[in-house]
């Protein structure tokens, strides 16, 4: 018994601090999505029930902004994995200088989101930005593109942005997983003539599926909750080809001024990340998904 009030006494803190960032937020977040609250009715504040969540669905243009999200999601987190493996493997490899090599290509992972954003932004500017005049001086194109004005071009602009920034997480979780591979495994299947492809597809990622498997649900959890680069780019624009579901959110807030429609947004994707969050881990506990 003293052991166990000792433990409860030891998580307290911890228990109260959850509480109060995590806990208070989320049930306030929940009730306020039922009410009527905006910048422009603080003294009639009431409860309205579902009227938030009728008016979300009942948009015509909200399917847009999911199919949005799922493209976000899909191509930014599908060739973050390619790349980052790829990187992966070359950086497992040793050779000199590797260290600043991987400091270097980390660096991107150390900035924020939304900043990498900004200075995005103004590469791709259609009139002064430099990824424009570089292909101009070169003779790739004859005019400028208007990467983040133009709707045919400005999803393709933000997901290219963000899987550049996301390479380093994949590359580093990846990275780590190969560095646990023992070296025998390599050394056998030589022997027995295996080839490189061989030996990428026959032992490097069965052993590091685990690995694999988890970073990609962690990584899209962590997408779909992240607003930073296309605020920072876009804020959801042109005519909303690059508003996702967390981008609406703080639309919602900024121009509309109502707190209450941006909180029931906020319970639509928190609802849609804890059934993820189920998925994840009910996949993460099955045995084949451990070594």
């Amino acid at each position: 018994m003293k052991q166990r009030k000792f433990i409860i006494l030891m998580l307290l803190p911890t228990i109260l601090l959850i509480s109060f960032i995590i806990l208070y937020p989320t049930i306030s977040g929940v009730l306020l999505s039922f009410k009527n609250y905006s910048i422009f009715n603080f003294g009639k504040i009431k409860w309205v029930g579902f009227e938030n969540y009728k008016e979300i669905f009942s948009d015509v243009f909200y399917i847009d902004i999911i199919w949005n999200t799922i493209k976000w999601i899909f191509f930014s987190v599908f060739f973050q994995l390619i790349f980052g493996f790829i990187l992966a493997l070359l950086m497992k490899e040793p050779f000199k200088g590797r260290g600043l090599y991987a400091g270097f290509v980390f660096y991107p992972w150390a900035i924020s989101g939304f900043a990498i954003g900004l200075i995005w932004s103004w590469l791709l500017n259609g009139q002064f930005g430099v990824i424009n005049d570089i292909l101009l001086r070169i003779g790739f194109i004859k005019e400028g593109f208007n990467f983040l004005s133009d709707p045919s071009l400005a999803m393709f602009s933000v997901i290219l942005v963000n899987v550049w920034y996301g390479i380093p997480f994949f590359a580093i979780m990846i990275l780590a997983a190969l560095q646990s591979i023992p070296d025998s495994l390599y050394e056998a299947a030589e022997i027995d003539g295996a080839g490189y492809f061989t030996k990428l597809f026959k032992i490097t990622i069965p052993y590091i599926k685990p690995t694999l498997i988890n970073t990609i649900l962690l990584r899209i959890i962590w997408v779909m909750n992240f607003p930073d680069v296309i605020y920072g780019m876009t804020r959801g624009g042109p005519a909303g080809s690059t508003e996702i579901l967390s981008v609406k959110m703080i639309n919602t807030v900024f121009y509309e001024s109502n707190y209450s429609k941006a909180a029931a947004h906020g319970v639509i994707i928190v609802t849609v990340l804890v059934l993820y969050t189920i998925m994840y881990l009910k996949l993460t506990s099955k045995k084949e998904f451990s070594l």
